[in-house]
């Protein structure tokens, strides 16, 4: 079995959390509802992005945007070790203080010496808090919030742009608001097909081409994200499983470690800490 070893470190705020990872592991292709930044300490990657096939090395950025389907495989060393902070959007919002619309991430490799540094302090002001007691964590608390808003502002005022991706077609919308709606059963590619007008392979094809997955492993990205929110607000992991549609908590377990790269219990260990 390929190595892989992950540690998810809690933040002060809801809807920031950081993932430190050594890993030979290839991952298929996914994407997070977050904003996702960090760098590489050792090894390279080579990964998918909304921009084609990049590389990233030790010394560089890396980054994803909220919905950009990604994948991710070592170059060179079979194992590289990586950290990224994920913020939530309206907390991204509401660090940068945009009146825009959302803001994306303009490349996955950025070269940024002074926001490299930046993340460098980010991280370890971080792992600060997560290894305090819980009476001694609030002037950590500031101490990372101050590296966040320092972080997430550099990022989108020199690297961000408004959204640049196009929107796909209408019926491609209401296929994925379907596949979305947690009140009802998983559809059929037939239902999907007649809910648009379009073929069954039309569907497919389309949908995979818009938004980097076919509907079915859409799908269960999609409840493994919302999984991860319901974990963070206290729900068990059967619960968790139940409320998402998945057959059941390893189902559940399953696509959550392809997903996020851990196990929900590792994200529920971490969750208690904010």
């Amino acid at each position: 079995m390929a190595q892989h070893v992950a540690r998810v470190l809690a933040s002060p705020l809801k809807g920031v959390y950081s993932t430190h990872i050594d890993s030979a592991q290839q991952f298929g292709r996914h994407w997070h509802d977050t904003y996702g930044f960090g760098f590489l300490e050792h090894g390279a990657q080579e990964w998918f992005s909304g921009r084609g096939i990049v590389r990233g090395y030790p010394g560089e950025v890396i980054a994803t945007n909220p919905g950009e389907v990604h994948d991710g495989r070592p170059l060179g060393p079979p194992t590289r070790r990586w950290r990224i902070v994920y913020v939530d959007v309206d907390v991204m919002t509401a660090l940068t203080a945009s009146e825009r619309a959302r803001a994306e991430i303009t490349s996955p490799v950025i070269a940024d010496p002074m926001l490299f540094r930046t993340l460098q302090g980010l991280f370890s002001r971080l792992e600060r808090w997560n290894n305090r007691k819980p009476h001694a964590r609030p002037v950590d608390s500031l101490a990372f919030e101050e590296a966040l808003v320092a972080s997430c502002v550099r990022l989108m005022a020199r690297h961000g742009s408004v959204r640049w991706s196009h929107a796909p077609s209408r019926d491609l919308q209401q296929v994925r608001e379907r596949l979305a709606d947690d009140s009802a059963l998983a559809p059929s590619l037939a239902d999907l097909a007649r809910l648009t007008g379009l073929s069954r392979y039309q569907v497919l094809r389309r949908f995979e081409r818009a938004y980097g997955l076919p509907p079915h492993a859409w799908l269960l990205r999609r409840r493994a994200e919302r999984a991860r929110v319901l974990i963070r607000d206290g729900a068990t992991l059967a619960a968790a499983a139940a409320a998402t549609g998945f057959a059941d908590q390893s189902h559940m377990t399953r696509v959550f470690a392809r997903q996020f790269g851990f196990t929900p219990g590792v994200w529920r260990r971490a969750a208690w800490l904010q």
